[in-house]
């Protein structure tokens, strides 16, 4: 396999195939696709190591980050897509009480983040 993060974070690195999603209707999709087994094993991961992860990525300015480092930026962009369901929804991937998700496409959403 080869090394798609910073070697500091390698032991995400099983993560990024399913979770480092260019887009939001990606990572959306993934998220409504993902069982809650699944949401719950990235979360539990990713969840410890954001403070670092977000600190790594602040060293560089605005709209400036490294090709070598979107991969993390997106899974970080993952774990904000996830952790209501895991924190408040009991690792269900849908929203309670709501409207079909698949329904909403976001105007932006297939605008790849970086």
């Amino acid at each position: 396999m080869t090394n798609t993060l910073p070697n500091q974070f390698s032991e995400l690195e099983s993560f990024v195939e399913k979770w480092a999603k260019p887009t939001e209707n990606e990572r959306q999709k993934q998220r409504i696709t993902s069982t809650p087994a699944e949401l719950k094993a990235f979360y539990d991961h990713i969840m410890p190591r954001m403070e670092e992860v977000l600190q790594y990525l602040d060293n560089h300015p605005y709209g400036q980050l490294p090709k070598s480092d979107q991969p993390l930026y997106w899974m970080a962009l993952s774990l904000a897509e996830i952790a209501p369901h895991v924190e408040l929804y009991g690792g269900d991937s849908g929203v309670p009480y709501a409207f079909e998700e698949a329904r909403f496409v976001a105007e932006h959403g297939n605008t790849v983040n970086v």
